[in-house]
This record gives structure tokens, C-alpha cells and sequence, in this order.
């Protein structure tokens, strides 16, 4: 009769022992809203086409500074219809472009986009994205996370 009655009482025991080892662990609000985050965007911009009705380009610097890779799996371009991770490649002297799946960015690394390598492809273009003007741009990645930056337009002959 005693061991029906004190596994029941150890495993209650067991689970508040727990949770106070981790509420002691657990961050204050303050500090982890404090903390830097481990992926961060630098120098984007959505170069506007030379010619109007074409695609634009997003560019934009993914910084990694966590332990473990991360992967960009998909991209939204506000103003833009549809937008699209691709890559241009040299092959055989030409260069081509095709769309990818997702984009690796290393552990405690970065992974530019920029014009011959990644970047965002942005289709079907609003009017109201003009020169000088900012977007926002939402990249997802491979654990769903999201993260979310201003763009400076940029028009064709501007671009960096």
C-alpha cells in the first residue's frame, strides 16, 4: 500500500522540483528581450528594373551568429505579386539564373545576396515602389521563423 501512494507523491515531487530549476533559469523578461538576436539583415535593397513590367532584384546581407546553420526557404516582397530565391552561375562563359528551394547560411557566418550570386527575385511590381522609397521584406526559414527588414528602392542605374 505504501509504494501506491508514494510513487504518485515522488512524481508530483519530481515535476515542482522541475519547474523551479527552470523558472530560477529562465531569463527575466527584460534580459532576453535585451539579448542579440542571432540572425540579422544588412545593406537590402530592391533594385527596380530598367525596363517597367520586368522583375526586380532584392539584395541583403544574412548575418548568422548562432552554432547551427539556418536556412532561408522562402521570401514575400511587399509590393511584389510573387518573389522568389534565385541564384546566377557562370557556366561555360554564360551566366544563368534559376530558382532554389533555399538559400544555406553557415553557422557563425553570413551568406550574401547580392547581383551573379542569391538574391530575391521580386515579379509583377506595384507602382507605388518608386526610387528612394523603402519595402518590406519577410524571409522564412527553415524552422519557420520569420524575420523582417526595410528595403531602399533603388532604381536600375543605382544599383550596389
Amino acid at each position: 500500500m505504501k509504494s501506491v501512494i508514494l510513487a504518485p507523491l515522488a512524481l508530483v515531487l519530481a515535476t515542482l522540483m522541475l519547474a523551479g530549476c527552470e523558472s530560477r533559469q529562465a531569463p527575466a523578461a527584460d534580459e532576453s528581450a535585451n539579448a542579440a538576436k542571432p540572425i540579422s539583415i544588412t545593406d537590402a535593397r530592391l533594385v527596380l528594373p530598367a525596363v517597367k513590367g520586368n522583375p526586380g532584384a532584392v539584395y541583403f546581407t544574412v548575418h548568422n551568429d548562432s552554432t547551427k546553420d539556418v536556412t532561408v526557404t522562402g521570401a514575400e516582397v511587399e509590393g511584389a505579386k510573387e518573389a522568389m530565391i534565385h541564384q546566377s552561375t557562370m557556366v561555360g562563359g554564360m551566366s544563368e539564373m534559376h530558382e532554389m528551394p533555399d538559400a544555406l547560411v553557415p553557422a557563425r557566418g553570413t551568406l550574401a545576396f547580392a547581383p551573379g550570386g542569391f538574391h530575391v527575385m521580386a515579379v509583377d511590381l506595384d507602382d507605388t515602389l518608386a526610387k528612394g522609397g523603402t519595402t518590406e521584406v519577410t524571409l522564412t526559414f527553415g524552422s519557420g521563423e520569420k524575420a523582417v527588414f526595410p528595403a531602399e528602392v533603388l532604381a536600375a542605374g543605382d544599383a550596389r
